[in-house]
């Protein structure tokens, strides 16, 4: 079989290129302070073995309406049964990809991967899907939403199997190359090897030339669905880009469960026993309010922590107002349950997507507001509650409040419709470090003063978790107990920046790079 390697926009001419390539450091500014950043979202993946239809064209709208999920990098790799091709590049689902390049991703299956970065860098080399060609010619293209904790040791295997890097430093390229390392075996079988290797949380989506692949670790920390189109089938991040694809929900990828869609129908295989722990945090701010997790739909989901909010923190108030967009659904619930008027507070630029340019210090003290601004004539004379998803360093609604108050308000009351966040996730969502955690250095009141709100209340973890009807022994709830479901690899042998590390002190202090994971 012939395989494409990564294409990118540079490579196109001039004038479909898209205008952020190779620009930046790749980030969405999510605050209103650019240089603070607050929880990252996870990656989005999409999938579609559909002979006949538009595949490329299919992924592209189902990673649209992933575009949330991650907004450093987008790619999609397509085959037609001859060739596997990857185009990818830095930047928005719209900003990579044109009628133009869509219009040369022909074939019968296609994959799809909206990239926020939580191992390895944001750069061109590790935007996704990865590819990779086995010694027999069969080739591999792979999207990952998630994070593993093992990284290490993958990464020692590739080396002990003498198997070179392709220039990228994440997870992701390590377990595309472990697949590719077993030419005599068909890449379903190469996947019931690897997969119970891997530690962390995954949901996967991947390809040969003729076989669109699905697998989720054992704990499904990560959402992955099922769709059905009417000629052919369809997996994604979450529901949402179902709908938005035209695809009917079948049913969520198990736990520990290996899909294979082809010509022969769906097979499915077991590589784990499953272990349930579904990130709890894609209640609160991840998922897209229109999307269904385990059963329940995630807007509803949402307004009852609001109501939960205002049982557990009831305030004196005239008007509850969102931070938009993701407090909009708890402010709706908390509005009703207190019997206070909901309205908006604030105006938000929806143009206000990948910024290059940093405000400079001189610029923030004239008080520059990228994405929000204060709606004046509503909250000026009234006692607001303010509600919003989380608090990570305090600074976005530290900044939030100093509007409100320079625009009129009497008071401002600050509810969060998610406990604190005290411990960072290791499994695919890139908050702070423990050390930059407001909540890990200052109990409630401290957090109240120093963001200069009249009362401040967090939803209770009890109470968040009866509003998803899941139960607690289902749930990843470490970022706010401390109790990660998969036990941490112990010494300096995780992060973000894991594998750049290993590979800076190979070459800058002699030591290689196996003795340096082993230490």
């Amino acid at each position: 079989m012939r395989s494409s390697r990564p294409r990118r926009g540079g490579d196109l001419p001039e004038q479909t290129r898209p205008a952020n390539s190779r620009a930046g450091d790749g980030r969405l500014n999510h605050d209103l302070d650019p240089g603070d950043t607050g929880p990252k979202d996870a990656c989005g993946v999409f999938g579609v073995w559909a002979p006949g239809d538009e595949v490329a064209k299919l992924t592209y709208f189902g990673l649209y309406a992933l575009q949330h999920r991650g907004q450093e990098a987008a790619g999609i790799a397509v085959s037609d049964g001859a060739a596997v091709t990857v185009f990818k590049d830095l930047g928005l689902v719209a900003q990579v990809f044109d009628e133009k390049n869509l219009a040369s991703l022909t074939g019968h299956l296609a994959i799809g991967h909206n990239r926020y970065s939580t191992t390895g860098a944001p750069t061109w080399e590790n935007a996704q899907p990865t590819i990779r060609s086995t010694s027999t010619g069969t080739t591999i293209a792979l999207g990952h939403n998630g994070n593993l904790i093992n990284t290490h040791e993958l990464a020692a295997e590739c080396r002990d199997l003498g198997i070179e890097t392709d220039g990228s430093t994440n997870d992701t390229s390590l377990v595309t190359a472990l697949l590719s390392a077993y030419p005599d075996e068909s890449v379903e079988s190469a996947a019931l090897k690897v997969l119970p290797k891997l530690r962390g949380a995954f949901s996967f989506v991947f390809m040969d030339d003729n076989t669109l692949y699905a697998a989720r670790d054992a704990a499904g920390v990560r959402p992955l669905v099922l769709g059905r189109l009417d000629r052919g089938w369809v997996v994604a991040s979450e529901t949402a880009a179902l709908d938005t694809v035209g695809a009917s929900t079948v049913r969520e990828i198990e736990p520990g469960e290996l899909l294979a869609i082809d010509e022969h129908g769906l097979r499915s295989a077991r590589f784990a026993n499953p272990e349930p722990k579904g990130c709890l945090f894609e209640y609160v701010y991840l998922a897209r309010p229109d999307s269904t997790i385990a059963g329940r739909g995630v807007y509803s989901a949402r307004v009852q922590i609001g109501r939960q909010l205002a049982r557990e923190f009831p305030a004196e108030a005239d008007l509850v107002i969102p931070v938009p967009e993701s407090g909009i659904p708890a402010a709706i619930g908390y509005a009703e349950e207190a019997g206070i008027p909901y309205g908006l507070g604030f105006t938000k630029n929806s143009y206000v997507g990948r910024t290059f340019i940093q405000p400079s210090q001189t610029l923030r003290q004239l008080g520059i507001q990228l994405k929000l601004n204060p709606l004046r004539e509503q909250v000026r004379g009234k006692r607001l509650v303010v509600v919003d998803d989380s608090i990570v360093r305090g600074n976005t609604q530290r900044a939030q409040v100093r509007m409100l108050r320079e625009a009129g308000a009497l008071e401002v009351h600050v509810r969060i419709s998610s406990p604190p966040v005290k411990w960072p996730c290791f499994y695919g969502i890139d908050f702070a470090t423990k050390a930059e955690l407001i909540a890990d250095n200052l109990d409630i009141d401290g957090i109240r003063r120093s963001i200069g709100a009249d009362s401040l209340g967090f939803v209770s973890l009890d109470g968040l978790i009866s509003a998803t009807e899941q139960p607690p022994t289902r749930l990843c709830q470490a970022c706010f107990d401390g109790h990660y479901p998969m036990p941490l690899p112990e010494g300096d042998v995780i992060g973000k920046h894991l594998l750049e590390g290993l590979d800076r002190r190979s070459s800058v202090d002699g030591t290689t790079a196996k003795e340096d994971s082993a230490a």
